[in-house]
């Protein structure tokens, strides 16, 4: 299946998300999306340890480290291409972590409004 082009929210061409951990749905540093991608790995989010906390009692635990999928852990202070349907249940949570929207893909705007997404922004210039 392939791949939506590589644009963020304005249009641009996509900034990569975070190497270290590699990140993204095809774990290629980008916030990628596709077809195959259901969850829309699309939101690029700067990890906070209340994130964290809040991720993991929604039952996906994103700070142990997995091993066997080269996954160390997140740490406060990572980034991370997030569900925007998760990502977007954190902010009515009042857990939402900040976004990049240079690295946040096009396709998050299908979830989430970009108004939305600027408020939590890092970048918005």
């Amino acid at each position: 299946m392939a791949m939506y082009p590589s644009l963020n929210v304005f249009g641009e061409p996509l900034d990569p998300c975070g190497e270290n951990p590699l990140t993204g749905f095809y774990r290629d540093g980008c916030c990628n999306s596709s077809d195959e991608d259901g969850g829309s790995h699309t939101v690029c989010i700067e990890a906070t340890e209340e994130f964290l906390r809040y991720s993991q009692l929604k039952g996906n635990d994103l700070s142990t480290p997995v091993p066997q999928y080269n996954f160390a852990g997140l740490k406060p202070g990572d980034t991370w291409c997030m569900c925007a349907a998760r990502w977007l249940e954190a902010m009515k949570d009042d857990k939402a972590p900040r976004v990049f929207l240079r690295r946040t893909h096009l396709r998050a705007l299908d979830r989430v409004a970009l108004d939305l997404l600027k408020q939590y922004a890092v970048d918005l210039n």
